[in-house]
């Protein structure tokens, strides 16, 4: 699993048809430190994630294991929005607190 922060969404009116109805996203990738870092995925939303959530999410045949993804031609899917995040007893991330 990767971390990062829910920056846009993609609309595609033409696309495969196993991925008709699913929501695209675009995650931008954090460090551990919840530091933005220049690196971006599109990923399948599975959970309602949405601007501005920090979201888990994963790649390559992993992302193929939800049960909205399963089979289909995708290489990222967001399956968790993160609450709250402590690195070595440090919070980095509180999602009620704007932290």
């Amino acid at each position: 699993m990767l971390i990062g922060e829910v920056v846009g969404s993609v609309v595609a009116t033409q696309k495969d048809p196993q991925l008709e109805s699913h929501k695209l996203l675009v995650v931008q990738v954090r460090s551990h430190e919840n530091q933005p870092r220049d690196q971006y995925v599109i990923a399948v939303d599975s959970v309602g994630a949405g601007p501005g959530d920090l979201v888990l999410y994963a790649t390559g045949s992993s992302a193929r294991q939800t049960n909205i993804t399963k089979d289909k031609p995708c290489d990222a899917v967001v399956m968790a929005i993160v609450d709250s995040w402590d690195v070595s007893g440090k919070n980095v991330y509180e999602k009620w607190s704007g932290a």
